[in-house]
């Protein structure tokens, strides 16, 4: 009965909001925390994910088929914590003409976590070289928590986004191979309120903006702890003319102080979308691909799927639209 009920609640919410429904995926669509690369020699789509030492599967479009290719570090991470064979949130980018994934170590609930990375010039299966650790930890003596990483390469130097609770979200400079940090972590989104649950931030340029996109609220659990209403998962941004800072939501509240709007929430069938990123490509433009619950499939953790959709900055603000 509590499920039926919040599946009435999303649907009347769906009618309000207006919120396109996912893509269609087919072939391996199982994910959680995906991020989306495509070969430059070729065009193969890539995409990889949280779990078996990051899973990654490749297909011909953003809708598949899907086909699993096996795992980005089989023997899982050289860095020396808890959770080094069960590596998280990936973020894949083409940089200095490689392809680079970074990793998160970390177990649930800890702040004993590391950012780490893997190379491949080709992407292909047991073409990886790990690492380790970029230089980016945390322990409980830190304001932040070293998960969820992401990369934005500006002016031809990278900047890492990274945290989640704690804190929330930080970002450093990293020298000019990307692979190692340099200088002092700042903040630049934080939400005070109750657990403050603020992360997986992907930065994203278009035009004179860049784009903080983040996840808010209650990621996981769904089959044992259902959270209530409007509190799971769901897909925030804000904007700022400038990368390092001053990040801002459509009504002028500032990222580090609660500011985000709401670009892509539960609806329909579809249940906390997040875990997100943003693609260019080919024939969409910009895509914000995520990982979602299906309500007609289940509810745990096992059943998130991989969502995208074409979204439009033609308002300055991301709206999400249908493919």
């Amino acid at each position: 009965m509590v499920l039926q009920y919040y599946a009435i609640t999303i649907a009347l919410a769906a009618l309000a909001q207006g919120y396109a429904d996912p893509g269609s995926c087919s072939g391996a669509c199982i994910v959680s925390d995906p991020s989306v690369i495509r070969r430059v020699s070729d065009g193969t789509y890539f995409r990889f994910s949280t779990g078996d030492e990051i899973l990654y599967a490749s297909a011909s479009s953003l809708a598949g088929p899907w086909t699993t290719l096996g795992s980005l570090l089989p023997d899982g991470s050289s860095i020396d914590l808890d959770g080094n064979t069960d590596l998280w949130a990936p973020d894949a980018q083409r940089i200095n003409s490689q392809y680079y994934v970074y990793y998160a170590v970390s177990t649930f609930g800890s702040q004993d976590s590391a950012i780490g990375l893997a190379t491949s010039d080709t992407m292909e299966l047991d073409s990886w070289t790990d690492h380790g650790s970029i230089g980016v930890q945390s322990s409980s003596s830190k304001d932040y928590n070293a998960i969820d990483p992401n990369v934005i390469v500006v002016d031809s130097t990278g900047y890492l986004n990274f945290g989640s609770f704690w804190g929330d979200i930080f970002q450093v400079e990293l020298k000019s191979s990307a692979k190692k940090a340099t200088g002092t972590s700042y903040n630049i989104a934080f939400d005070s309120s109750g657990t403050h649950a603020v992360e997986g931030s992907y930065m994203y340029q278009d035009g004179d903006y860049y784009y903080l996109f983040y996840s808010a609220g209650t990621c996981c659990n769904y089959d044992t702890d259902l959270p209530s209403s409007g509190s799971e998962y769901k897909i925030k941004v804000c904007r700022s003319k400038s990368f390092t800072g001053n990040f801002v939501d459509k009504d002028g509240t500032s990222c580090t102080d609660g500011g985000g709007t709401i670009v892509l929430e539960s609806h329909g069938t579809t249940y906390g979308p997040g875990g997100q990123g943003v693609f260019d490509d080919p024939t969409y433009g910009p895509v914000l691909y995520y990982h979602y619950i299906n309500t007609d499939i289940g509810y745990a953790d096992a059943d998130k799927q991989f969502g995208w959709n074409p979204i439009s900055f033609s308002s300055g603000w991301p709206v999400v639209q249908s493919a």
